[in-house]
């Protein structure tokens, strides 16, 4: 092969690679302008609206822009709902590795883990998708939950209270918030 051919094919492989990377990454700007505009939406949103805004940002979230990446989050959520939960952390952490930049993928792994009662490891992943996404929701009540069973009283109202900026309508959160209040704030004399 004779060096022209050699420099032709190393042009066309990097430019293959960076359109491989660039093309995900737009799509993923795209999708977090979308959800952006849909948390949005939630703060200001009824309790009837709430729940439809819900589904279309957990949709978005979901999205990761590659079809291989998004068959893993399934894969690893179709375990979650069958209760296998050794085969749901396979799954999504062969998607963290293989998709480090994808919320949703640590996510998944941080409820995987927080039912096998790995708690640190639970915390961890939660670290991972609230870098990636500060305001997911679902990530800011797990990390609530997580303080609560860690007896971590005023963290885990911490975290509750941030769900409820973001996500109004949350019921469970509303009653985690009152169980935890006086234990955090006291009682008045």
């Amino acid at each position: 092969m004779s060096v022209v051919q050699m420099k032709y094919k190393s042009t066309v492989t990097a430019f293959l690679v960076l359109v491989s990377f660039s093309l995900p990454l737009a799509a993923q700007a795209q999708m977090s302008a979308r959800s952006d505009a849909l948390l949005s939406d939630l703060a200001q949103a009824d309790a009837a609206g709430a729940e439809r805004l819900e589904r279309e940002i957990r949709l978005e979230w979901s999205k990761s822009g590659s079809a291989a990446m998004d068959l893993l989050l399934k894969r690893g959520q179709d375990a979650m709902e069958v209760n296998d939960i050794p085969k749901a952390i396979n799954h999504f952490t062969a998607l963290t590795d293989h998709a480090p930049d994808f919320a949703e993928g640590w996510h998944g792994l941080a409820l995987a883990y927080f039912q096998a009662d790995r708690l640190g490891l639970t915390a961890d992943a939660l670290e991972h998708t609230l870098a990636l996404n500060p305001r997911h929701f679902g990530a800011l009540r797990g990390l609530g939950a997580v303080f609560e069973e860690l007896d971590q009283p005023a963290l885990a109202y911490d975290a509750y209270s941030r769900v409820l900026e973001i996500r109004p309508h949350d019921t469970d959160v509303e009653e985690a918030l009152k169980r935890l209040e006086t234990r955090v704030r006291g009682t008045e004399l």
